[in-house]
């Protein structure tokens, strides 16, 4: 078994040796050249012939495994072109050295191409060997041509690799910038004749969500219709033996005409929009019926050829009409002889019009189908998503994402209404689509005011009216938050049951942009939001209810124990420092006793809001238990513990509580353990905290002690005693 490797290892020697051949190659030439080799043609000898044909083979294996590679689809490694630059390099310094200095810019012009064609990481690998080569030629070779030499040769080797990298660069830069505005240019006309057509609403200038979806849809429909209309006019131009047949449609606002598309032997064919009010083409769309004319001696009113219009001799025009009586452009034919068209060529004409309007509609309903189902589709999926969201955060969110993907809104905003002190209070949850300054808006309170988000709380009904005027000036959250440039604003109220819980703000820079469907399902996604959001909130309470006290809002002793445990595996772990405070409330059974217990509540209210107050935003705080509170610290030692402590003991004492019976202070006795010090169990932890505690109990009261206080303390005594 032990042979078997020697024996693959020998069997890899020539091809290992075959490997080695350009390296070989080139290493073998520079090593000459540096010795003088290469001087003139009437030095050469073997040695020089021997090298070159190495060379040569060199390039023949760089080849052959280049071929064999790209047959299979194998990628090309840094080493593969990094051997075929040096073989030419070597090839270009062989040239130099017989010729004289005179051709080095042989190897700049090299170097330039190496740099186009090859990665940027082997040309710039390439520049440095031919600056380390080119350095031993000239500073330490036997043709030492000196420091000015090699200076100016690494000058014009860098300045030839940088400007045509940088070039090369700039045109390929250039090339994609002209590729994508070409695709631009082209999807713009797509879609001016997809509005054209009515594929698409006449004041849509925004892509839908699915934006890659749309252009080739668009694209696919315009080239339908269009290789429809070029039949039509194919057939014209044969059957009535035409000078122009061309297909001019109104452009999407009814006032001008366009040529579409046409056959004719004229090249002064009007290509711009012109007005559709004037000559023949304008009276066709007003009498909205087909005109045959001719006259020996030229017509007038010619107006689809331009500046150089030929003699027309007859004309035969044809509105396009939909069904509803809308005229969408005109069929227009014409000869230059005068050869009057007939009733049967008008019949042909009418019924080719006819044809070219029902490839429209085709595609017209096809677009609606389209519509209807991307609109279908995207509302179910936001349903789905408001059904899924759990937190408030996440059905605010999930609601203005669908608002915008349904209406391709411009601003957006879920606002939440509640109660402080018997007074209405509104707050913007979340914005989408706003300016930097709409931004700071995320968050904002307001009281009840006469805006619109106020009204449609106090109503319960969406605001404003289809007939909104003077947006700019309504009032939507308050008289400080203003949002301009919309043309479209509607907000809905968020509805569960008999309660309001906020309002859906939709607003669009387009003004028909919120029309019937899309206010309709917005409406509904407002109704789904409002029950996402009261399941939300109503479970939010229940969890609130199960991990805090119900009096004082802090943690309840469930609680505690869970996050202890999870932070002392955590220090534990990562051997980091972890202290316990447990306090108490001095004399708390008198405050009861001769206050009442409705005052002792209002003291134990005031302690939990000062030491949250007081604690860091990574301590937990908790109520133990009774007149008991828990605070846990994480990565705080012993002496970080009893800083904190005493500051909350110092604001317990300065603490005023005002009562029925006057005024009322209270002090805190706080005991301190910390982990791993004292401790990596819980039950050690706790109880070497509540001997503390009842240390600082004993010998007076008002005050924080650690366990190495405690001890200390304990063993003085011992000593006096």
């Amino acid at each position: 078994m032990s042979s078997h490797p020697a024996l693959s290892a020998v069997l890899k020697l020539p091809r290992l040796a075959v490997r080695a051949v350009p390296i070989g190659a080139v290493l073998a030439t520079f090593v000459h050249l540096a010795r003088g080799g290469f001087r003139s043609l009437h030095t050469l000898g073997w040695d020089e012939a021997g090298l070159v044909l190495f060379l040569l083979a060199g390039l023949g294996v760089i080849g052959w495994r280049r071929f064999t590679r790209d047959a299979v689809g194998a990628p090309l490694f840094l080493q593969d072109d990094l051997e075929l630059g040096a073989v030419f390099l070597a090839s270009a310094y062989i040239v130099v050295a017989i010729a004289g200095g005179e051709l080095f810019p042989l190897v700049y012009l090299l170097m330039a191409c190496l740099v186009a064609f090859l990665p940027h990481r082997a040309s710039l690998a390439l520049v440095a060997v031919a600056l380390a080569f080119d350095a031993l030629l000239t500073l330490g070779g036997p043709a030492r041509g000196g420091l000015s030499s090699f200076l100016t040769h690494t000058l014009f080797l860098s300045l030839f690799a940088v400007l045509n990298h940088l070039v090369l660069a700039a045109r390929i830069a250039a090339a994609r910038r002209a590729e994508n505005a070409a695709v631009d240019k082209r999807i713009k006309e797509v879609e001016e004749r997809a509005r054209t057509f009515r594929l698409v609403n006449a004041g849509a200038h925004d892509s839908p969500p699915d934006e890659k979806d749309q252009e080739k849809w668009l694209v696919a429909s315009v080239k339908e219709i269009e290789g429809a209309v070029g039949a039509a006019l194919e057939i014209a131009e044969t059957a009535l033996k035409t000078n122009t047949c061309a297909a001019f449609l109104l452009t999407s606002d009814d006032k001008g005409l366009k040529l579409y598309d046409c056959r004719s032997a004229s090249d002064h064919v009007q290509r711009e929009r012109f007005n559709a009010g004037e000559g023949v083409l304008g009276g066709v769309l007003k009498r909205r019926a087909p005109v045959r004319m001719h006259s020996a001696h030229g017509l007038k009113g010619i107006t689809w050829y331009d500046g150089s219009a030929p003699t027309v001799g007859a004309v035969l025009a044809v509105p396009i009409i939909e069904g509803g009586g809308l005229v969408r452009g005109v069929l227009v034919a014409d000869r230059l002889t005068h050869n009057p068209f007939s009733d049967d060529d008008e019949k042909l004409f009418t019924t080719i019009a006819a044809e070219v309007l029902r490839s429209i509609e085709v595609e017209r309903v096809m677009s609606y189908i389209r519509k209807t189902r991307d609109e279908k589709d995207r509302f179910f999926r936001a349903i789905e998503e408001l059904n899924r969201a759990g937190s408030p955060e996440q059905v605010f969110l999930a609601v203005l994402e669908s608002a915008r993907q349904l209406a391709g809104l411009d601003f957006s905003a879920v606002t939440i209404v509640s109660e402080v002190e018997g007074k209405r209070v509104h707050k913007v949850a979340r914005m989408l689509g706003v300016s930097a300054a709409g931004k700071a808006l995320e968050g904002r309170t307001f009281p009840d005011n006469n805006g619109l988000v106020a009204n449609v709380v106090r109503y319960g009904a969406p605001l404003p009216g289809r007939d909104l005027k003077a947006m700019d000036r309504q009032v939507i959250f308050d008289e400080e938050s203003q949002i301009r440039g919309l043309a479209a604003l509607k907000i809905f109220p968020l509805t569960a049951g008999d309660r309001i819980l906020g309002t859906l703000v939709a607003g669009s820079r387009r003004k028909t942009a919120l029309d019937h469907d899309v206010l309709r399902m917005l409406e509904v996604i407002a109704i789904q939001a409002a029950q996402a959001v009261l399941r939300a909130q109503l479970y939010e309470q229940m969890e609130r209810m199960a991990t805090t006290d119900g009096m004082t809002g802090l943690y309840n002793n469930r609680t505690f124990q869970a996050k202890a445990d999870e932070m002392l595996a955590h220090s534990r772990r990562y051997g980091r420092k972890c202290s316990l405070v447990l306090t108490d409330v001095d004399h708390f059974k008198s405050v009861n006793d001769t206050y009442g217990h409705l005052t002792g509540d209002q003291v134990l209210k005031g302690v939990a809001r000062i030491l949250k107050q007081q604690a860091r935003d990574t301590d937990i705080v908790a109520r133990y238990g009774g007149e008991e509170f828990a605070i846990l610290m994480p990565e705080t030692d012993a002496k970080g513990a009893k800083v904190i402590a005493e500051r909350i003991r110092e604001a317990i004492k300065a603490e005023v509580f005002q009562t029925e019976m006057g005024p009322l202070k209270v002090t805190l006795s706080l005991g301190i353990a910390t982990a791993p010090d004292h401790g990596l169990d819980k039950l050690v932890l706790v109880e070497q905290a509540d001997q503390c505690l009842y240390y600082a109990k004993r010998h007076g009261r008002n005050q924080s002690v650690t366990v190495a206080e405690a001890q200390g303390g304990r063993k003085l005594q011992a000593a006096e005693g």
